[in-house]
């Protein structure tokens, strides 16, 4: 496979894993600022263009911080290169590159999700919001299942590798944001507030149900962290991702020889990962582990992209 053909379809994958991660946000921050007195509702959509790392391209707009604004910014907004509208833009451009590695169904997911954002539908209210969102949100779950669907050779695991690395980039920043910034001053950790946001967050990563499953107290914030940290049996839990690194990478090592860099950086931190404890985190500081394990991330894709010569 040539190197150029495998950076475009490594980048298909981490685009669209983007462009579902900013929707299911947006669509979580919409329903969270309904239940929220201000100035938390304010406050949830702030804590969104944190979460994104667009704090500061949003303030050079000068709008103020309120759901039109915000969600406009963060899903058509063609000035802000992370919106949603242009990591499809992304996602396609990179797909019509390796259009002949991919079945007609995963091609037409990514066209449709496209073509939502090119005169057909804006969001205004909220429940216009939502329904764009949700129409995004099932464009790319028909990509992913279009994925799940094709033969299993190197197109697919470099998709795969590429939304690994971008979910647990978003995970773990999600987490961060939350734990360290979302609760509005003056509100009670363990309050209303605090346990809508802490539900938001697992509703961002489609883990209500499975928090109901694998813990029978009632909703913690320590077993939340636990959920979304060391927990494999959820796919956009840092472990999960974490695993699902190693193997792509394992895959592809096998069947194009090119193993070396990455794959150390890979299996080294899945046996950090299998050794971490959530309590043990907490105490020792959450903010700093994160803020490791997003950097670590940032170096293990620098390394992914030299040792398949992405660049």
């Amino acid at each position: 496979m040539l190197s150029r053909t495998a950076a475009s379809l490594y980048w298909l994958g981490r685009y669209v894993e983007r462009a579902d991660f900013i929707a299911r946000l947006v669509e979580a921050t919409v329903r969270l600022d309904a239940l929220s007195p201000t100035p938390a509702g304010e406050a949830a959509w702030e804590s969104a263009l944190r979460v994104t790392y667009t704090d500061d391209a949003f303030a050079a707009t000068g709008r103020e911080i309120d759901q039109a604004n915000v969600a406009r910014f963060l899903t058509i907004d063609r000035e802000h290169s992370g919106s949603v509208v242009n990591c499809l833009d992304m996602a396609r451009n990179n797909a019509r590159a390796v259009r002949t590695a991919l079945t007609r169904e995963a091609w037409t997911a990514i066209n449709r999700a496209w073509l939502l954002f090119n005169g057909r539908l804006r969001p205004g209210n909220a429940m216009a919001t939502l329904n764009l969102v949700e129409a995004v949100k099932a464009e790319t779950r028909g990509f992913e299942g279009a994925i799940i669907r094709m033969m299993r050779n190197e197109a697919v695991w470099f998709i795969r590798l590429g939304a690994a690395i971008e979910r647990a980039d978003n995970t773990a920043r999600l987490i961060d944001v939350k734990y360290h910034l979302l609760l509005p001053e003056g509100e009670q950790v363990g309050g209303m507030v605090d346990r809508d946001q802490w539900t938001t967050i697992l509703q961002t990563v489609s883990a209500v149900t499975a928090y109901r499953w694998l813990y029978s107290e009632g909703l913690q914030p320590s077993l939340v962290i636990d959920l979304l940290l060391t927990r494999p049996e959820l796919p956009r839990s840092l472990a999960a991702c974490v695993e699902e690194t190693v193997e792509m990478l394992s895959l592809l090592g096998r069947r194009t020889g090119l193993q070396g860099e990455a794959d150390r950086r890979a299996r080294s931190r899945m046996t950090q990962m299998h050794r971490t404890r959530s309590g043990e985190v907490i105490v020792r500081g959450l903010h700093e582990w994160l803020g490791d394990f997003v950097a670590e991330n940032a170096e293990l894709n620098s390394a992914i992209a030299r040792q398949f010569r992405f660049i």
